[in-house]
């Protein structure tokens, strides 16, 4: 299992230095698609119904973090036809560590659309009905637990590091949202969605204080006062002194008596309805002149209390253990195998189950969204949006230009420039074509502009992107009927940019 652990991470270091940002989409925003109202209640498409159909009408899939590129974790070696990562004896760890921040986020979503339905009623009103099976987790790391993995224990010898910005939480769940949009005015209007939420697995830290004493003899004492809490099937087992000795996934309550999977508890799982919760998205889109625009959303203010299949754990002591120092491994002290292994042993000994099994609440990560459109001709526009999301006490923000052509409900692109995390090199593109009742569309936030090339045996060229830490990608198709097209006497129209 230790072995694995090495390809895991690398793998999961790779994944992490891919940054997209799931269900905050720049590219779609200004785009003629149904699935904007879920960035913007306010905003509707102009087609009278839209249906969406399971899986097909929408996957969107995201991985972000703040301060690691790709280029950063699998890098050309010494030899011009190699690749290696950063657990390879051969990589500098000093590249790494200079990019390390005092708080390192990793954060990952997905959304895959189940069901999708919305129509217009009258002129002004319209509603929307959305079922996602929606995934997220985040992670901080405080910038010194890495330096103390990376660099050595020796620079913080008699010191204390404090880790009280770790914190973590993962969840899996169903969303069912209603939504409605109107014209309050000619020239303002309103949408709300509102959410009930069905928890299905969920991971959460609770951290009140954690740090690590490095002592004067190279080890270190953890003084810890956090609880970690599951809502999953998951069984823990115990060693003697009551520490956690292993973790065991459940997978007999989903099978028959002779062992074989049975579907019909699978679907009854993640049809359970125990783990309640609840959210809202508000917003609001306003027309100052024919072509000027501004608009602005609060989504995804809203928690889950999770009661099924609850653990606790806590971990509230000192505890003694040797240094653990990546850079042995670099000087091949040690092997990485055994490096992995002392450091689950330190995790098992740090936890102990709780006689508890008392619910807890997660709270869904919230956007903020202000935007503003120009139309240049009716159906070309230029737009600035501007999105900052909120993950307990930190903050993400990015930053928009676009440039998006909308034709009726026939054809539909955008091209966009991205500034975030750090970076000021990403592009986005969409589009959306129509050739009869099927609407195809495919997005693309955030692609990397640099690449490497590296040619492996004088024959195989790779590319490999040099700054890549952003990327969002989503693609689905609906179905569409209906096109409103403004006329001289109507309201004006609100959504075609």
């Amino acid at each position: 299992m230790i072995r694995k652990l090495k390809y895991i991470l690398v793998t999961l270091l790779a994944a992490i230095a891919i940054d997209s940002a799931a269900q905050n989409s720049q590219v779609m925003y200004y785009m003629n698609l149904p699935q904007n109202h879920l960035l913007n209640p306010a905003l509707r498409p102009s087609n009278s119904l839209y249906i969406g159909l399971p899986v097909i009408s929408g996957i969107n899939l995201n991985i972000n973090n703040n301060f690691v590129n790709f280029s950063d974790v699998i890098i050309k070696g010494a030899a011009t036809d190699s690749l290696i990562t950063i657990f390879h004896p051969d990589y500098d760890p000093k590249e790494f560590i200079k990019k390390i921040k005092d708080v390192n986020s990793f954060e990952t979503e997905g959304l895959v659309q189940l069901f999708g339905l919305g129509f217009a009623v009258g002129k002004d009103l319209y509603i929307s009905l959305d079922i996602n099976e929606r995934f997220d987790a985040n992670i901080s790391l405080p910038g010194n637990i890495l330096r103390l993995g990376f660099e050595g224990n020796e620079q913080f010898l008699g010191k204390t590091i404090d880790l009280s910005s770790l914190r973590g939480d993962a969840k899996y769940y169903r969303e069912a949202g209603l939504g409605f949009s109107k014209n309050f005015t000619n020239d303002l209007r309103i949408g709300v969605r509102v959410k009930a939420l069905f928890g299905i697995a969920a991971f959460s830290i609770d951290n009140k204080s954690l740090g690590i004493n490095v002592n004067d003899d190279y080890t270190h004492t953890l003084n810890a006062d956090l609880d970690a809490h599951f809502s999953a099937p998951l069984t823990f087992y115990l060693s003697e002194q009551n520490y956690i000795d292993s973790v065991i996934f459940d997978k007999g309550r989903f099978e028959k008596n002779d062992s074989v999977i049975d579907v019909k508890k699978i679907v009854d799982y993640l049809l359970e309805t125990k783990n309640l919760g609840f959210g809202i998205d508000i917003g609001a889109e306003y027309k100052i002149t024919d072509r000027f625009k501004i608009s602005a959303a609060v989504t995804d203010l809203g928690y889950i209390k999770w009661k099924k299949d609850v653990t606790n754990l806590k971990a509230k002591s000192e505890f003694l253990f040797s240094g653990i120092d990546m850079s042995d491994v670099y000087k091949r002290d040690i092997s990485f195998d055994s490096l992995g292994t002392e450091l689950l042993d330190t995790l098992k000994k740090s936890f102990k189950l709780t006689d508890t099994k008392s619910a807890f609440t997660t709270y869904l990560p919230f956007g903020v969204t202000l935007g503003a459109s120009y139309n240049l001709t009716k159906n070309f526009s230029v737009g600035v949006l501007s999105y900052t999301k909120f993950i307990g006490s930190q903050m993400r923000e990015a930053l928009t230009l676009s440039a998006n052509l909308n034709i009726r409900n026939v054809f539909s692109t955008t091209i966009a420039y991205t500034a975030m995390n750090n970076r000021y090199d990403n592009l986005g593109f969409g589009i959306a074509f129509k050739p009869s009742w099927f609407q195809f569309y495919l997005l693309a936030d955030r692609i990397p502009v640099t690449w490497n090339k590296i040619t492996s045996k004088g024959k195989y060229t790779y590319y490999i992107p040099s700054s890549w830490n952003t990327l969002h990608l989503r693609l689905g198709m609906n179905l569409t009927f209906g096109n409103r097209v403004e006329k001289k006497n109507d309201k004006p129209m609100v959504v075609v940019q």
